[in-house]
């Protein structure tokens, strides 16, 4: 029996990525935002309220623990259960808690508050990342739309927030509590669940093997991130001889940069695949980083770091996307893995560039970064097609 295509204007009105994934990527943003304010905030706890460097430590500390350890556990729990409103619940509790945070005023109390924000952020990137997969389909180019939210997040949270706060200081904390209570709602409103009822019955063969890789490489990503996102504005005041200013345009450099190669490696994904697109991100941020660290002067140097952003996330939302390939029954496990866990492990190896910093200035730091990638190119060759 033959099978009659789409007719034209049927083709004509299917909505386009951006019309289905438009709410996913804001909510991402929105959710990411009160993660890229934790480290913006947490230097005004140390000017305001006298806290020391160890105790502001925990403030970041209890933030990112909230976020990360939690992630895969939730992620069992949306795929057992159907819990659409972990989404819009858990953006709206990273706001609120982080939000109170600068008007507590107990140091425990403050604690307390962060990781609830955190905890927030955990519950919000597995249902998440299951609802945008399931409008996304198997669209790379719809993904990366999700994923390039949470990176806008990143980029707005110490542009919007620096400003604010100081010009009213801790209190202005509260200012981020609206968008977090405004995208739940919209999101609740808009019924972003796909069906009501049970779930959805899922079938295929998980591939614990190949998702094992593929979280490997989401950790390398995760160090080497932390390791710019750290001491790439270091790099260029104390190696470049740059200003404060010229430093703060090589960091939004990156970040835009980021979210410019979030988008371009869904494109690249729909067009020659997923575990090619990966290899081809790995690759090219190696001659890249070489560059940037032996490139003498500071304003052709933020053209590399623009560069630097778009090739190390080139093969985020593509990962994302293959770990849900390789689990197709746990969407939700493999969305809390890939982008809470994983991504939060290379905070872990902070306190090793620092230590590498003290030594030999930031300098070293970007001379240790440039050999990291290359454990990426070795993982990727493992990676198999789904």
């Amino acid at each position: 029996m033959t099978q009659t295509a789409a007719p034209p204007e049927a083709r004509e009105t299917a909505p386009s990525p951006l019309r289905r994934m438009w709410l996913w990527g804001t909510a991402h943003a929105v959710d990411d935002l009160y993660q890229g304010l934790v480290p913006a905030v947490v230097p005004y706890f140390v000017l305001d309220r006298g806290y020391g460097y160890v105790a502001a430590t925990g403030l970041t500390l209890a933030a990112a623990l909230g976020a990360s350890i939690p992630q895969p556990f939730f992620g069992l729990l949306v795929d057992r259960r159907r819990l659409d409103w972990f989404a819009p619940a858990g953006v709206a509790l990273a706001g609120l808690g982080l939000g109170l945070a600068g008007l507590a005023g107990p140091y425990p109390l403050v604690l307390a508050l962060l990781f609830l924000s955190g905890l927030g952020v955990a519950m919000f990137h597995p249902a998440a990342g299951k609802g945008a997969r399931e409008a996304a389909g198997d669209s790379a180019a719809g993904m990366s739309i999700f994923a390039a939210g949470g990176s806008v997040g990143f980029f707005l949270a110490p542009v919007l927030a620096t400003p604010a706060l100081i010009a009213m200081g801790l209190g202005a904390t509260a200012l981020f509590i609206p968008p977090a209570v405004l995208i739940a709602f919209v999101m609740l409103r808009k019924h972003t669940r796909t069906a009501a009822g049970p779930a959805k019955a899922r079938t295929g063969t998980d591939r614990w093997g190949p998702f094992a890789v593929l979280t490997a490489i989401e950790v390398v990503r995760s160090i080497l991130w932390v390791g710019i996102i750290t001491f790439i504005e270091l790099y260029w005041i104390r190696h470049l001889g740059a200003s404060h200013a010229v430093a703060g345009i090589a960091l939004a450099g990156f970040m835009f940069g980021s979210v410019a190669g979030t988008l371009l490696g869904g494109r690249l994904a729909d067009r020659f695949g997923a575990v090619r697109t990966t290899r081809i991100g790995g690759v090219l941020i190696i001659p890249l980083l070489v560059l940037l660290r032996f490139l003498p002067d500071e304003y052709a140097a933020l053209a590399v770091a623009l560069a630097v952003g778009i090739a190390i996330n080139i093969p985020f939302a593509v990962l994302v996307k293959l770990a849900q390939d390789y689990l197709p029954t746990r969407p939700g496990t493999a969305a809390g893995v890939t982008l809470g866990l994983a991504m939060s492990v290379g905070g872990l190896f902070a306190p090793a560039f620092g230590l590498i910093a003290e030594h030999h200035g930031p300098e070293g730091v970007f001379t240790v970064l440039c050999g990291i990638p290359l454990a990426a190119v070795v993982l990727g060759m493992l990676l198999k097609r789904p």
